[in-house]
This record gives C-alpha cells, sequence and structure tokens, in this order.
C-alpha cells in the first residue's frame, strides 16, 4: 500500500511565501517523476512543476522564476517552495507520483495524493 500525502497549505496574502510537502510513504523502490499539478475551481487541473530522479525539471510558465521543486529521493519526499503568490495562484495543490517501482513488484504504478488548499488573498 502507497500513501501520498501532502501538508502546507494555507491561507496566505499576495505577495507571500509558502512551502508545501509531499510524502510518499509504503514499499517503494524508486519514484522516477514526482510533481505537483493544481486545480482551481471551475478549471482544469494543470501541471506546475515537475522533477525526475534525474533531477529535470519543468516548470508552468505561469510560476517560472516563483516557485521551486526539490526532492529528496532518500526520504521519497517532494517540495514546493512558492513566493511572490498571486490571487491566481489559489487552488488546490495535488502531489503526484509517477513510473512508481513497489519493492517486490516488477510493475510500475502512478499515484495522486488527495490535495492540500491553498489560498492566496487579503
Amino acid at each position: 500500500q502507497v500513501q501520498v500525502v501532502e501538508s502546507g497549505g494555507d491561507l496566505v496574502q499576495p505577495g507571500g511565501s509558502l512551502s508545501l510537502s509531499c510524502v510518499v510513504s509504503g514499499r517503494v523502490s524508486s519514484i522516477f517523476v514526482m510533481a505537483w499539478y493544481r486545480q482551481a475551481p471551475g478549471k482544469e487541473r494543470e501541471l506546475v512543476a515537475l522533477a525526475t530522479k534525474q533531477d529535470y525539471k519543468k516548470y508552468a510558465d505561469s510560476v517560472k522564476g516563483r516557485f521551486t521543486i526539490s526532492r529528496d529521493n532518500a526520504e521519497n519526499t517532494v517540495y514546493l517552495q512558492m513566493t511572490s503568490l498571486k490571487p491566481e495562484d489559489t487552488a488546490v495543490y495535488y502531489c503526484r507520483t509517477e513510473e512508481v517501482l513497489i519493492t517486490g513488484d516488477n510493475e510500475l504504478h502512478d499515484y495522486w495524493g488527495q490535495g492540500t488548499q491553498v489560498t492566496v488573498s487579503s
């Protein structure tokens, strides 16, 4: 059983900063992609940032220069440091893991977390 749990969502004022964490627990041998997505009310879920095990990183244009993704492979944890937050960053932020290898299982799996709410408002 693999669990993906996000934390760190909060209410923050415009221009503020916030850090999200996502911990993947269970019999995980490796995780190729760890990513953050977000979904605002009435909008489709969109990729915010991803980081591969080989440290390739990709960001949505809307967050480049403001958000930073990092991962701790030893702890199966991914972080999202968000700065200069804007009201349009308000959304539920989801952690996604792709190509997860489970101990004793030869197949790769993908998982979503339950999400954490980020609200940017004065």
